[in-house]
Parts: C-alpha cells; sequence; structure tokens
C-alpha cells in the first residue's frame, strides 16, 4: 500500500499510553495525505459532508469515526491549500483575504504571513484520511493532539527527553490544526505545536483551555516510550 510504514507499530497501544498518560479528552487522531485513489485504505469510505479539516479532526477524535476526504470536501480553502489539495486563491496570495477578516494591519503584512504558512506542494494530495488512533487501518503521516496547556507541557518535556534542546515550534494564529499541527510535522519530521486559530476554535470545538500539536508518526514509538517516564518522574507536576 502506499506510504506504508516498513516497521510495524501498534498504535492502539500507543493510543492508550497517550490517553491515559494525558488524560485526554477524546482520541489522538491519524492523518494521512494519500497521493492517489490507490492510497485510501480498503474499507475506508468518503465523509458525507463538506467541512473543515479541523472539523475532521474533531469527527475522527470524539465521535471516532474513519473517513477520507477529498478536496471538493473541504470547505476551507486555506486548510485545502496547505494541505496539498488545493491551489492558492488570488485573495490568499495577495493578502486579501485575512486583511477583509481584520487580522492584520495591511495586505502586504498579510501576504508575508501567508508566503511562510507550511504548506503541502499544490494539488500533491489526492485526498486526507481521518481516524482515531487506537482504531486507525493505515499508517498515518501524522498525529494530531488536541490536550489541555498541562498536556501540552508533558508532550513537550517527552519531545526533549531522549535528546534535550529546546522546542522551536512556529505558528501565526491561523491555520493551526492544517498548516502548523498537520502539514508542518509532515514536511518537517518534527514535532510541532501550536495555539490553535479562531477558526479551529469557532468551527471544530476547540475549547479556549485546549492547544493543538502534531507529532510524525515515525516519532510515535519514541514518544509513547518517554512519554510515561516523563509523567512519573519525582519532578513532574501531577
Amino acid at each position: 500500500m502506499e506510504d506504508q510504514m516498513r516497521t510495524e507499530i501498534p498504535y492502539a497501544e500507543i493510543a492508550e499510553t497517550l490517553k491515559k498518560s494525558l488524560d485526554l479528552r477524546g482520541s489522538p487522531v491519524a492523518v494521512k495525505l494519500a497521493k492517489s485513489p490507490e492510497g485510501i485504505p480498503e474499507g475506508v469510505g468518503p465523509i458525507d459532508e463538506t467541512v473543515r479539516h479541523c472539523q475532521m479532526i474533531t469527527r475522527a477524535r470524539l465521535n471516532g469515526e474513519i473517513f477520507y476526504a477529498t478536496a471538493d470536501k473541504h470547505v476551507c480553502m486555506g486548510g485545502g491549500w496547505a494541505l496539498g489539495l488545493k491551489e492558492l486563491t488570488p485573495s490568499l496570495r495577495s493578502g486579501e483575504f485575512y486583511y477583509k477578516l481584520g487580522k492584520f494591519e495591511s495586505w502586504a503584512a498579510c501576504m508575508r504571513t501567508i508566503r511562510q504558512v507550511p504548506h503541502v506542494p499544490e494539488l500533491e494530495t489526492y485526498a486526507t484520511v481521518y481516524a482515531p488512533l487506537e482504531k486507525t487501518p493505515f499508517d498515518p503521516h501524522v498525529v494530531v493532539i488536541v490536550a489541555e496547556p498541562r498536556a501540552m507541557l508533558k508532550l513537550a518535556q517527552t519531545t526533549l527527553y531522549l535528546l534535550g534542546g529546546r522546542i522551536e515550534s512556529t505558528m501565526a494564529g491561523i491555520q493551526s490544526v492544517c498548516a502548523d499541527a498537520t502539514a508542518l510535522p509532515y514536511l518537517s519530521g518534527n514535532v510541532n505545536y501550536s495555539l490553535g486559530c479562531d477558526g479551529s476554535r469557532r468551527f471544530s470545538g476547540i475549547e479556549d483551555d485546549e492547544l493543538v500539536m502534531g507529532i510524525p508518526a515515525e516519532f510515535l514509538p519514541e514518544f509513547a516510550r518517554s512519554l510515561p517516564i516523563v509523567t512519573a518522574a519525582p519532578g513532574s507536576v501531577k
């Protein structure tokens, strides 16, 4: 199958570790960026509505749904573009779109921001595929976690457990679930943390006290090994 892992990863076991150690509301979400119809896992059907990527994450996270979504099912142009499903619209490219929303002082300020948004090459993705991690029938590219700041602290400490260093995340207060938590980990191979955005909080049910982050799937086994150690450490806030 397209993008299948060489090494088998125990997703259900890892999901249980994440949920138990972090006291998550809902599930970590497995996301795959399928490049062709052949990349859609057998038995996975299309989503029945036209919604946003962040709403699709919520449906998998809180409702346990498994589905795929082609470009025509993504109503958010910015999200569809960030995930490689759509071409960048002229209004987004010029800065007009976010300027009209009142987010920037000028079209130029918006343009500078859009040019730095992490995004999969345009039209490289055929469909996005979603599942709660414990039930995923496919190897994901990225796992998205929505959690409270305390849990995000534990995730940040887990990120540094093996090699140490500093957390260097990037965000812009827009396109948080699509660009920050999905496209960037997919493209860079790095964990990324985000404060969320107005769109994801308005439309997808991310609460005021929740943040979002994405983990490259290849890193999951090490992440799951380190997380219980970090959360049980003598100096860890319980």
